[in-house]
C-alpha cells in the first residue's frame, strides 16, 4: 500500500555521508514517520537482507528444513508453538520468552516475518511480535512462493541462531479479553469486524458450543481480501492458484471495507485469532487508527454461553454422539477383518 521511495530517496543522498549504523536508524525513523506499511512484497524483503533485517520463517519445522530464505530463523508454526493446544490462547509469557529467545526473536530488531503465500502463520506471528512490543516489524505477504517464483536464493542450510535472554512486556492495548468485547457492544465508537465464512457467521457451520455471531458484528470474510481467481477465457491457460492468493489493489480493499469508519476502534475476530490477524493488518495499512485483535474469538466467545450472539444454533450433541458411535462401530470391524485376514495368512 505504501512505497518504498523513501527508503530509496534516503539510501541514495546518505549513503556516502552517514555511517551503516546510523543509517539504518535514520531509514527506521523516515519509514516511522510515514506510517510504513506492515505488508511488504519481495523487493523490501531484497533491501532489507542487505541492511541486517532478521528473517522470522513461520512455517512447520519439516517445510522450512526443506528450504527456506537464507538467514531467516525458525520456531515452528506459531499457532502450535506459542498458543495453548486446548484454550489457543498464548502460553506463559515466561514460556514465550525462552521461544523467541532460543532463537533470537528480539522484538526490538527489525523483523520480517513470513511464510507460504497469504498463509494466516505469518500474519498471526506479527501479532504476536507487536503484542510483545515490536514496533518495527512487517509481514511478507508473499512469502516463500513469491520469494521462489522471483528466482531469489533458497537455502536447506541450517545454522545455529544466536540465542538471546528475553525480557517481555506485553500491548494490552492491541488486543482485547471477552469481558472488554461484552462491555462494548452497546457503544457507538466501537465497531466489530468477523472475518470468519459466512457459514460461520450465520451459524451453520458451528465451531463451539453455539454457532452465530457477536452482536451488531460486520462479517467481511478475510479470503475477500485477495485477489481470487479470474475468470479463464476459452483456450487461455489455466490460471495461477497463487496468484489468487495476492492481496487486492489498495482501491478496491478501500471499497471492500467501505462501511467500516477508520477512526473508531475496530475489534476484529474469527474462530481463535488467526484470520483476524490477516485482516488487522490490512486494515492498519488502510490508515484504521485503533485496531485490536480478538484473539480468544468465537472459540471462546461462543462458549460463553451468557454473552450475546445473533443467529445462534447449538451444537447437536446427539447428532455428533451417533456418528461417534457409528465411526468407532466401523472402526472395530474393520480391526476384526485385518485380524481375519492376518489369521488366513499364517
Amino acid at each position: 500500500m505504501k512505497t518504498l521511495i523513501y527508503l530509496s530517496i534516503l539510501f541514495s543522498f546518505t549513503s556516502v555521508a552517514v555511517a551503516d549504523e546510523e543509517l539504518n536508524e535514520a531509514a527506521i525513523a523516515i519509514l516511522a514517520d510515514d506510517a510504513p506499511a506492515l505488508i511488504v512484497d519481495t523487493a523490501f524483503v531484497a533491501e532489507a537482507i542487505q541492511r541486517g533485517v532478521l528473517l522470522w520463517d513461520a512455517r512447520v519445522q519439516d517445510e522450512f528444513r526443506k528450504g527456506h530464505i537464507p538467514g531467516a530463523v525458525n520456531i515452528g508454526d506459531p499457532l502450535r508453538a506459542l498458543r495453548s493446544e486446548n484454550s489457543e490462547d498464548f502460553i506463559g509469557r515466561d514460556f514465550i520468552e525462552e521461544v523467541f529467545g532460543s532463537v533470537g526473536l528480539n522484538p526490538a530488531r527489525e523483523i520480517i516475518v513470513y511464510a507460504g503465500k497469504a498463509v494466516p502463520s505469518a500474519y498471526f506471528g506479527l501479532y504476536a511480535l507487536q503484542y510483545f512490543g515490536a514496533d518495527n516489524v512487517r509481514v511478507y505477504h508473499g512469502g516463500i512462493d513469491d520469494w521462489k517464483a522471483a528466482g531469489r536464493p533458497i537455502t536447506a542450510q541450517m545454522t545455529d541462531p544466536t540465542s538471546i535472554k528475553l525480557t517481555l512486556t506485553p500491548r494490552p492495548e492491541i488486543a482485547i479479553e471477552t469481558r472488554e468485547v461484552l462491555s462494548k457492544l452497546d457503544r457507538s465508537e466501537v465497531q466489530i469486524l468477523d472475518v470468519r465464512t459466512q457459514r460461520e457467521f450465520d451459524g451453520e457451520d458451528v465451531r463451539a458450543l453455539r454457532g452465530g455471531h457477536i452482536v451488531g458484528a460486520i462479517n467481511i470474510p478475510y479470503e475477500r481480501n485477495f485477489a481470487g481467481l479470474a475468470p479463464r477465457k476459452p483456450g487461455a491457460p489455466p490460471s495461477n492458484v497463487k496468484d489468487a492468493l495476492a492481496l487486492k489493489p489498495e482501491a478496491d480493499l478501500r471499497a471492500l471495507y467501505a462501511l467500516l469508519d477508520p477512526d473508531k476502534e475496530t475489534i476484529v475476530y474469527c474462530q481463535s485469532g488467526s484470520r483476524a490477524s490477516i485482516s488487522a493488518a490490512v486494515l492498519k495499512d488502510l490508515g484504521f487508527k485503533n485496531i485490536r485483535v480478538y484473539d480468544a474469538s468465537w472459540l471462546e466467545y461462543g462458549n460463553t454461553l451468557d454473552a450475546p450472539a445473533e443467529d445462534v444454533k447449538f451444537f447437536n450433541v446427539g447428532l455428533f454422539s451417533n456418528r461417534m458411535n457409528a465411526l468407532l462401530k466401523r472402526v472395530e470391524e474393520l480391526e476384526k477383518e485385518l485380524a481375519a485376514m492376518r489369521d488366513s495368512k499364517k
